[in-house]
């Protein structure tokens, strides 16, 4: 089941990131790329975005990436949604670059915050995986580190 959750990861480029501070929850719709265990995502957003501020708040994130795009509308019951709970850092500064021109290259609507001077790399460490398989087939799994 983990091999299926890692596939749906790496397969997909989208995501809702969902942040949290002061105890008010905020979704971002965002581009990521995955590392190549598909156990650290990353993203970039602008240090003057709401998402940037929740994280340094409270680094305990969760995204939504799902299967919806593969299934014809008639087929919806075949869509797989994963949740994803981790862990958000920034990237410092000089570890971004690589990155940065990984996300310009799979999502090139966002060049313009790759090549912003204030652009920061969010890096999600996973800590857990939500795999439901239609609306009632649910599975969990938990990344040891």
């Amino acid at each position: 089941m983990l091999d299926l959750m890692k596939s749906v990861l790496k397969a997909g480029d989208m995501c809702v990131l969902a942040t949290c501070a002061e105890n008010r929850p905020h979704c971002s719709l965002m581009g990521y790329v995955s590392d190549e265990a598909a156990e650290i995502l990353y993203m970039v957003t602008l240090k003057d975005s709401q998402k940037y501020r929740n994280v340094l708040d409270n680094p305990r994130v969760s995204l939504l990436v799902d299967t919806r795009q593969e299934i014809p509308v008639v087929g919806r019951s075949g869509v797989k949604a994963l949740t994803v709970h981790g862990t958000c850092r920034t990237l410092p500064a000089g570890e971004g670059g690589l990155i940065l021109r990984e996300l310009a290259s799979r999502h090139p609507h966002l060049e313009p915050l790759t090549g912003h001077p204030d652009a920061v790399v969010l890096e999600v460490k996973v800590d857990g995986l939500l795999l439901l398989e239609g609306v009632a087939d649910a599975h969990y799994h938990a990344l040891s580190r």
